[in-house]
């Protein structure tokens, strides 16, 4: 009987060290949806180099991403937001977060399939009267969840003031139920292909990764241009705040992809080795060949003296 109890003890014991073991090598990644593909491809490539670790990833809308940080006090080794301000306001300022290395853009476009209504008419220049017939369905995803969201909603604003179509802005949100509206734009992509929707305002780059076909739009409006950033920043929408009743104004600017190692973080040699391969040559033609444009050097924002010592030879502050 002693014998037996004291077997079970010692196994209890391997187990749990096991359990202890097993957890310091995870590296939990939060991440944008729009980074879904990319980053498995990384997790993929990462995970074959270096064995030891496991990365579990959680794609969501980039400030749902944060706040399952800042609200829900998550373990989390990367964060990777879609757009690097939300790092700035729901990690760093409530001190959850130190820096933030800004490594890729993107830009807005408008996704369809070969049953959307009118594919074989809308360009670039007709887009907005398509979308308003009576018979299309658009859809794009929550702008208090997701930066896609908002960014449609810039877009649109800058499409009025573009194309010189007065009211246009309003017209856009009418047309634009709430049953066409889901917390990520990734979420919509099925309602797409089923035929639900015609039209979905996303990322050119998910549009590409799920070789379907978009309408891209002037650079004057898809948030892609550096050249149009004053112009751009004559958009703007008030979102959800941290508190309820508070809210954040996010005016139009450049897109740029964020990413951090939050306080939350548990593994921190394993969420510095994959911030590290983000970075490396290796990371960035995975990135490129996902339609999502690297920035090299990367920039770097926030207590830069917190950056780690192996990912500072990838920016300027290194030098």
């Amino acid at each position: 009987m002693k014998k037996t109890m004291k077997f079970f003890v010692i196994l209890f014991l391997l187990m749990a060290a096991c359990s202890k073991d097993s957890s310091q090598y995870e590296i939990y990644v939060f991440h944008a949806g729009s980074l879904t593909i990319p980053f498995k491809q990384m997790e993929a490539t990462f995970e074959a180099k270096n064995p030891q670790y496991d990365i579990i990833r959680e794609a969501s809308g980039s400030r749902n991403a944060a706040r399952k940080i800042s609200d829900l006090h998550r373990r989390c080794e990367i964060m990777a937001s879609a757009d690097y301000s939300v790092i700035d306001n729901l990690l760093i300022e409530q001190n959850l977060a130190d820096w933030n290395i800004h490594f890729a853009t993107n830009e807005m476009v408008i996704m369809y399939s070969d049953r959307s209504k009118f594919a074989d008419k809308i360009n670039s220049e007709n887009w907005y009267e398509i979308l308003l017939q009576p018979e299309v369905e658009y859809g794009h995803s929550d702008p208090n969840a997701d930066p896609c969201g908002y960014r449609t909603m810039l877009v649109w604003q800058l499409a009025e003031k573009f194309y010189k179509k007065e009211r246009l802005y309003e017209k856009l949100i009418a047309g634009c139920p709430d049953k066409n509206i889901r917390s990520a734009e990734v979420d919509l992509i099925a309602l797409l292909e089923t035929g639900e929707l015609d039209y979905l305002f996303i990322y050119r780059s998910v549009a590409q990764q799920h070789k379907m076909p978009f309408v891209i739009l002037p650079d004057e409006i898809n948030l892609k241009n550096t050249k149009f950033a004053d112009f751009y920043r004559t958009a703007s929408i008030k979102i959800s705040g941290k508190k309820p009743g508070e809210f954040i104004v996010k005016k139009g600017s450049p897109m740029v992809y964020g990413f951090t190692i939050p306080k939350t973080a548990e593994n921190i040699e394993g969420a510095r080795k994959f911030a590290e391969f983000i970075l490396s040559s290796k990371g960035r033609e995975i990135m490129e060949k996902n339609g999502q444009p690297c920035i090299v050097p990367p920039k770097i924002t926030g207590n830069t003296e917190k950056l780690p010592e192996n990912l500072k030879k990838y920016s300027n502050a290194g030098n």
